[in-house]
């Protein structure tokens, strides 16, 4: 029999924040002020359970989507809609079912902003029945593991239950091997500095138009970002609304998008998708496309938005400068 929970579009990127206030080291609550303040937010992505032999066929999404339902009903739990995350697997050919390839965790992060993927599968053998998780960073590319047993008379809901214990201390406990250390902007741009040398970088010409929520905004925080870092990093930029293309040797178009994703307590959790093309002027060539998503949190929503924004196209730069420079230095 099918589980009640059971239904394909309802598998979610599960947000979890409660555990990670102690995690980034920014108590939620300041502990010199009553004010909360703002603290780190992990993704994590749930994909299908796969099934391991025809005892536990049609079981597979019923512990999918039994997982989900407890570890929704958990308070310290942000959810968005699976919809967003089989949409945008299924433009990049990815595959949501069965089992993630931790070789595409990373691809799969830049994309949905999931920094923890969990997926896993059922099996049984003789009298008893297994779930087994795995709990894969999209930071690090480390694999963990989480599994639970019980008798096969057992209900489902229980077994899944104890899975869904053990995935929350998974998580907890080895948060440093699933989350990449945060880097200072500072470290990043020395980092990058280093790698790209003295070696000739093309003149570049930004523009990345952003909205939140359907509306334009006048002081767009990812071209701001991904000016800041050409310059910091010794890239000549041609102003957007004084200057002109055709003095550029590579522009650099794009859009950066930020909405709404939930609310819990006094906090929000903004959702931003970062886009970016560079394009050789001369020949129209694409050098490089980008994109990253990340989710912010604050107090306020349109300053959580412009934090993710600046997040995702801090990542993209880093990414996508030293090619840019490597391309001109070829040249």
């Amino acid at each position: 029999m099918k589980s009640p929970f059971c239904s394909s579009s309802v598998l979610p990127l599960l947000l979890l924040s409660g555990l990670i206030a102690t995690w980034s080291g920014n108590p939620l609550l300041a502990e010199d002020d009553n004010e909360p303040t703002a603290t780190q937010i992990v993704p994590i992505a749930i994909f299908p359970f796969q099934e391991r032999g025809r005892d536990v066929a049609e079981l597979g999404d019923q512990v999918t989507d039994l997982l989900f339902a407890d570890l929704v009903a958990d308070p310290d739990l942000y959810l968005v809609e699976r919809a967003d995350l089989a949409k945008i697997l299924d433009e990049q050919k990815l595959n949501l079912a069965g089992f993630v390839d931790p070789k595409s965790a990373t691809q799969i992060g830049q994309l949905t902003g999931a920094k923890i993927l969990l997926t896993g599968s059922i099996l049984r053998v003789g009298e008893t029945q297994y779930v087994v998780g795995k709990v894969i960073s999209a930071e690090t590319g480390r694999v963990l593991g989480a599994s639970a047993k019980a008798d096969i008379r057992e209900d489902l809901d229980v077994l899944v239950h104890e899975l869904a214990e053990k995935v929350r201390t998974t998580v907890a406990k080895r948060a440093g091997d699933l989350l990449a250390k945060s880097e200072p902007k500072a470290d990043v741009i020395a980092r990058l500095q280093k790698t790209l040398g003295d070696g000739k970088r093309p003149t570049v010409f930004v523009s990345i138009p952003e909205q939140h929520v359907g509306r334009p905004v006048n002081d767009p925080a990812a071209e701001t970002e991904f000016i800041a870092f050409c310059k910091a990093l010794e890239f000549d930029v041609i102003d957007s609304q004084r200057g002109n293309k055709s003095q550029a040797d590579v522009v650099i178009s794009g859009e950066g998008i930020s909405e709404l994703a939930t609310r819990h307590g006094d906090f929000v959790s903004v959702k931003a998708r970062v886009e970016v093309k560079a394009v050789d002027r001369e020949t129209g060539k694409v050098l490089a496309v980008d994109r990253q998503t990340v989710i912010g949190v604050g107090l306020a929503e349109m300053l959580a938005g412009k934090t993710a924004l600046q997040t995702a196209t801090a990542q993209i730069a880093e990414r996508l400068l030293p090619k840019l420079a490597a391309d001109e230095s070829k040249k």
